[in-house]
Parts: C-alpha cells; structure tokens; sequence
C-alpha cells in the first residue's frame, strides 16, 4: 500500500516535468518587417526560421523543439521595446534573437538586462551595444560593429588615389560611429587625407537633394556612405540623377550592405555600377569555405529563390549561437546559457565563428567589392569579391 502511494506521488510530481520537456523553446524576435528596413529585416528572419525548421526536424534542442515568435519592430527603437516588453511578459518567451538598427538593438538591450533574458542581435552595428559601459551579461552580437566595418572601409579606401574624402551617413548611432571609425583609420593609415564633407541626414530621410548638391560643391574626390537598405535605393536613384556618382569618377563606397543581392536585385539597371559596397553574404561567392555552397543550396530551395538573400545568414547565424549556448548549458536557464554562449565557437556556414568574452562580440567579416555587371546576371554584383577578416580591427 505504501509503496502504491508513493509510486503515485512520484508520478504526479513527474507530470509537470515531462509536460515541461515538451514545452518549445520560445524565442521572440523583434524585427522590422514593414517599410524600407524590410528589405533587410524579412530575409533575416526567414533564415532564422531555416535554421528552427532544420534543427527542430532533427530532434530539436534538449530534446524541444524550437519556436520563433516575430514581432514587428517597424526599425522604431520605441515599438522594439513595446514589442521585446509584450513578448517577454504575455508570451514568456525563454530568450530574444533579433533587431535591425542601432536604435533598436541598445533599447532592447536594457529590456534583456532588466529581465535577466539572453538577447543576441544579429545585425545592429553601433558599438555602444556592447561598450564597455552597456556590457551586461545578457546580450551579445553576431553582426560586425562599426569599428570593424568602419576600419574595413579605411583599409581599402586608402589604396585609392585620393586624398579628398567626404562621408555622408545617418545622424543616428550607426552612422555616427561607422563614419568616425572610418576618418580615425584612415587618418592614421594615411595621414595627408582631408575630410572635406560630412552630411548627415536623418534616419528615414527621403530627399537627400539638398545634402547631395551641398556635398558636390566641396568637389571630394571621393565619398563613404553609410545609408543602408531601401533608403540607399532612394538616395543612389536621386545622386545618380545629378550626377553625382559621374563626378566623383565612382569612386564611393556604401557601406551598410550597399552591395548586397537584395540592393541590387531592387534597382535592376538603376544601381550605379562601378561603386564599392559590401555585403554579409552573397550567393555568388566562390571563393568561401565548403559549409557555405551547401548551405547557399538549401537556402535557396527553401526560399525558392535561385538568387537567394544575403541577409538570411545574419537570422541563421543568431540562432545557431543560441542553439549551441542551450546545448553547451543543457539548461534554458538564461544565466546559464548566457555564461555558455562567452568564449563559444561553433561552425557556420561561413567557417568558425567566436564570441569573445570580454565584449560579446562576435568576429564577424563582411565581403566587400567593386560592382561591375556581369552576363549571368540581370543585376550587378561584386567582382572581385573579398572577405575582410575582422581580426585585426576588433580593439
């Protein structure tokens, strides 16, 4: 009779465990979804939905499954932190993985820090997300930051023959560190460069004639950019109609992935072909490691796209990090996974990724290139196509 009863309690206790291992993981991902931003921010999502729906066909994750909750962010740092709020509160989701601008990623930062939830931005790039002064044990970032992008740009804008530069770049977080990144480095890689020009209009802009023509009287004789996403569609569609990429003989560089395929697969025989851009992927890239072709396969079958976004990898690579940290852990316990994911390497598709655990921060490169058209394609790409290891400007 005593051991009946006690076999009972055990499995009344039992029941809420085993209920609990079947629970999904939830991970909320506030991103852009509406506007400009989108152009970016869907793709990153649905590779982020690639990489749930091929771990979770094998079984999951501590044997649960994945599930991803999307939220509108409309790139507002106000509505990310609405919605980051909601889906911690009402929809107890274990962790956050997402945000686009460098509006959002450090307003959601204080929502993951507040909450005690792990949060892993995939794409904003100021470096005040993770400065040493807004560094708290819940967030980390697998997008390059700015220093690094900023410095790429210097390293390869500086084998240039010129030494009149102007920039022109939101007058926002991002734009503000990448531009200041790029003039320390060049300065001191090549000490006769003058800084001309700085335009800065504001995030959203939408008639950049003003700053365009005020940037053509100062004559540079080349320029940094930093408008990103279906803004730089806007802003390269009214340069190019005064001229402006003509007399600067194409030497500019957009930065903010002003060269990625869903760049220049949007403006078709609009882009203006000749300038330098980057990119976090690009499915044309030969030259890359083998995990990548394979990868780049499966992607576009499931896109059903035979060109398939860059922007994909950034979602993919967010919760890949986050799987391994859940394993590593074998706990979802935020403190737990959040210690698991310091110092962690894992395999992606573009080779080893780390990081580091005195920054959160992820070495993370960029391909970069000069456009040029080419026969197999109805749009521009970058020919030759480079990857900047970030290494050397990650301090």
């Amino acid at each position: 009779m005593v051991r009946s009863l006690f076999l009972l309690l055990a499995a009344l206790v039992a029941l809420p465990l085993a209920a609990e291992a079947q629970k999904p993981i939830k991970v909320g991902v506030p991103m852009p979804l509406s506007g400009p931003p989108a152009l970016f921010g869907e793709p990153a999502t649905k590779g982020a939905q690639m990489y749930v729906d091929e771990i979770n066909a094998k079984g999951g994750v501590l044997g649960r499954k994945i599930e991803l909750l999307m939220r509108d962010s409309k790139a507002d740092a106000n509505e990310a932190v609405r919605v980051a709020r909601e889906l911690i509160l009402k929809e107890n989701v274990d962790f956050l993985m997402g945000t686009l601008t460098s509006a959002e990623g450090p307003a959601v930062s204080v929502v993951a820090k507040e909450n005690k939830i792990v949060f892993i931005a995939p794409i904003p790039k100021t470096d005040q997300l993770t400065a040493a002064d807004k560094l708290h044990p819940y967030v980390f970032r697998v997008a390059a930051n700015t220093t690094m992008e900023g410095r790429s740009a210097a390293e390869i804008v500086a084998k240039w023959p010129v030494t009149k530069i102007a920039t022109i770049a939101f007058d926002y977080a991002y734009g503000q560190d990448v531009t200041r990144s790029f003039v320390e480095h060049i300065k001191r890689l090549k000490p006769g460069v003058e800084i001309v020009d700085q335009q800065w209009p504001k995030l959203g802009e939408q008639d950049y004639n003003p700053f365009i023509n005020a940037q053509m009287a100062k004559k540079p004789e080349a320029v940094v950019s930093s408008i990103w996403g279906g803004f730089f569609v806007t802003f390269s569609k009214q340069a190019r109609a005064l001229g402006y990429f003509d007399a600067l003989k194409y030497n500019f560089i957009g930065l903010g992935e002003a060269a990625s395929p869903e760049t220049t697969k949007s403006m078709g025989a609009d882009y203006p072909v000749g300038i330098w851009g980057n990119s976090y992927d690009a499915f044309y890239w030969e030259d890359n490691p083998g995990p990548h072709k394979d990868y780049t396969a499966r992607l576009s079958k499931y896109l059903k796209d035979e060109y398939p976004s860059s922007w994909a990898i950034q979602g993919y690579i967010g919760m890949a990090f986050l799987a391994e940290a859940i394993k590593k852990a074998g706990s979802t316990d935020s403190d737990k996974v959040a210690k698991a994911l310091l110092g962690l390497t894992i395999d992606t598709p573009i080779g080893k990724q780390t990081i580091r655990e005195k920054d959160h921060q992820a070495n993370r490169g960029q391909l970069y290139g000069k456009t040029v058209k080419d026969p197999k394609y109805a749009f521009p790409i970058m020919k030759p196509i480079t990857y900047v290891d970030p290494t050397k400007f990650m301090d």
